[in-house]
C-alpha cells in the first residue's frame, strides 16, 4: 500500500463548509458506478457514514471505515462510486501494484488497509444471489468478478496473487433493470463459488467505450462451503480443438472432465498475458465463439465445474488464428447491433464497429436502416441523426480512429411504438459491412 500522502489527503477533504460547519459533497467530475450488493468498502462506509452523521455531513462509526477516512479524507465516501482508473485499457496487473487493488489512485488509497472490521456481506456459499451494481452514469462493458484463495492473508493488504487466478463470474452489458437507495442499478444472476469463512470479491468493470475501468473490494463471509459437501473438483479437461474458422467465428471441442458427482459446465477462456477473457460458457464439451476479430491469434482454455461450485484446473491452451475479413463483396468491417434493455415504446441500443481490414481508419461515419418507424432520441459516444429510415452515426474526437483488429463502440436510446426490430444495410464510410 501507499504511504500517506498530504497532497492526496488535502484533496480528499475538498468541499464546501457550511455556517455550522457541515462538509457538503463538491461535485464529481468522474463518477459512473459501483458494486451495492455485495457492498463495496467505499460504498459500505459511505452508508455508515449516513447513519452516524444523522443528515448532512458523513460520520463513520465502523473502525476500518475511520481508518480509511484518516487516510484519504471522506471524499472518496461521497464518491464512492468513482474508484477508477481513466487509462486502464485492460491493463489491470500491469499498472495496479500488490496491495492497491482496492484503491488503486491516491484519493482511494484508504481503502487498501487490511483490517477485520471492514463491514461484510453473508453468503451462502454454491448459491445463486443477484449482484447489483449502481449505474450512475450508464456505460458499457465487461464485469470481472474474482474470489481471494482459500489460505489467503487478510492481515495484508489484496496482492493479485492472493485471487483465483480465473474470475468466478463475469458478464457484459447486464440490463439495468433494478432500483436501489442510491438510483438504478445493473443486475445480474450469480452463482457463487465454493468458500468458506472471510473473503473478498473483488469486481473489474472494464468499459468497451473507452480505456476507463473501474475497481470494487467486497468484504464477505461465506457459509455453507468447503467442509460440508462436495469438495473435490472435475478433472482437467482435455486440450480445445478449433474448427469451421471464419473471420469472425469458431467452434471449440474438448475432451470431457470427469467428476465425482458430476460436471455441470464449462468456461472457456482466452489467454492475454494480463486478465484472461471469458468467451464462452456451455453445458457440453463444445462451444461457438462468435464476435471474434478477424486475422487474429487465440490462445484458448476450459476450465470445468460442479454442482458444488468446486473448479477444475484448466486445460492445456489450443491455439487457432482467425480468418481475413468476412464481409459482403470482401468488405473490411463488421457491425454487432444490440438491444440491452427494453420498455414500452423505447430501447436502449449498443453499436461495435470491427475494423476486420489491414488499415487503420481514420474518421469513420455508419450508416444503416431502421424498419418499422424506429427513432433514435439521444445518443453517447458518437453523433447520431437521422432521416426517415436511415440513421447516421458519426465518430466522437476521441475515438475517430479504428486500428487493423481494433473496435469501438456508441450507444443510443430510440423510440420504437412496434417494439425494437433489426436494423439493416450498415454501411461504414459508404462501404457494406458483415453483421454479426
Amino acid at each position: 500500500m501507499r504511504t500517506r500522502r498530504n497532497g492526496a489527503l488535502l484533496a480528499g477533504l475538498v468541499g464546501v463548509l457550511t455556517a455550522g460547519g457541515i462538509l457538503i459533497p463538491t461535485t464529481t467530475a468522474q463518477a459512473h458506478g459501483g458494486m451495492t450488493f455485495p457492498a463495496t468498502r467505499t460504498y459500505a462506509c459511505y452508508v455508515d457514514g449516513r447513519a452516524g452523521g444523522g443528515g448532512g455531513d458523513l460520520a463513520p462509526q465502523n473502525d476500518a471505515c475511520e481508518a480509511a477516512v484518516a487516510i484519504s479524507g471522506k471524499q472518496p465516501l461521497w464518491d464512492w462510486f468513482g474508484n477508477l482508473i481513466s487509462l486502464a485499457g485492460g491493463r489491470h496487473r500491469e499498472i495496479i501494484a500488490d496491495g492497491d487493488l482496492c484503491g488503486p489512485t491516491a484519493k482511494y488509497d484508504g481503502f487498501n488497509i487490511a483490517h477485520s472490521a471492514w463491514p461484510t456481506t453473508t453468503l451462502q456459499a454454491n448459491s445463486q444471489v443477484t449482484f447489483r451494481y449502481n449505474a450512475w452514469a450508464p456505460h458499457p462493458g465487461t464485469w470481472s468478478q474474482y474470489v481471494t484463495r482459500d489460505g489467503w492473508d487478510p492481515s495484508q493488504p489484496l496482492k493479485w496473487s492472493d485471487l483465483e487466478p480465473a474470475p468466478f463470474n463475469a458478464v457484459t452489458n447486464p440490463p439495468i433493470n433494478g432500483s436501489g437507495p442510491e438510483g438504478a442499478e445493473y443486475t445480474w444472476p450469480v452463482t457463487l463459488p465454493n468458500k468458506s469463512g472471510r473473503h473478498i470479491i473483488y469486481s473489474i468493470w472494464q468499459r468497451s467505450d473507452s480505456p476507463e475501468a473501474f475497481y470494487n473490494c467486497s468484504d464477505v463471509v461465506f457459509t455453507g462451503g468447503s467442509g460440508g459437501g462436495d469438495t473435490v473438483a472435475p478433472s482437467a479437461p482435455g486440450t480445445p480443438s478449433a474448427s469451421a474458422i471464419t473471420a469472425s467465428s469458431a467452434q471449440l471441442s474438448w475432451a470431457a472432465s470427469t467428476d465425482n458427482t458430476g460436471v455441470t459446465g464449462y468456461e472457456v477462456y482466452r489467454e492475454n498475458g494480463a486478465d484472461d477473457t471469458l468467451l464462452a460458457s456451455t453445458t457440453t464439451n463444445s462451444a461457438s465463439l462468435t464476435g471474434l476479430t478477424a486475422s487474429t491469434a487465440y490462445r484458448v482454455y476450459v476450465v470445468a465445474k460442479d454442482a458444488a461450485g468446486n473448479r477444475s484446473a484448466a486445460s492445456a491452451a489450443g491455439a487457432f488464428t482467425t480468418s481475413s475479413g468476412d464481409g459482403p463483396g470482401g468488405s473490411t468491417c463488421r457491425v454487432a447491433h444490440t438491444v440491452s434493455t427494453t420498455w414500452n415504446g423505447g430501447f436502449t441500443g449498443t453499436v461495435r464497429i470491427t475494423n476486420t481490414g489491414t488499415a487503420a481508419v481514420s474518421g469513420w461515419t455508419l450508416t444503416w436502416d431502421y424498419p418499422g418507424g424506429q427513432q433514435v432520441t439521444q445518443a453517447w459516444n458518437a453523433t447520431v441523426s437521422q432521416s426517415g429510415t436511415q440513421v447516421t452515426a458519426r465518430n466522437a474526437s476521441w475515438n475517430g480512429s479504428i486500428a487493423p483488429s481494433a473496435t469501438v463502440e456508441f450507444g443510443f436510446n430510440g423510440s420504437a411504438q412496434q417494439g425494437a426490430q433489426a436494423p439493416g444495410g450498415f454501411a461504414l464510410n459508404g462501404t457494406a459491412c458483415a453483421v454479426s
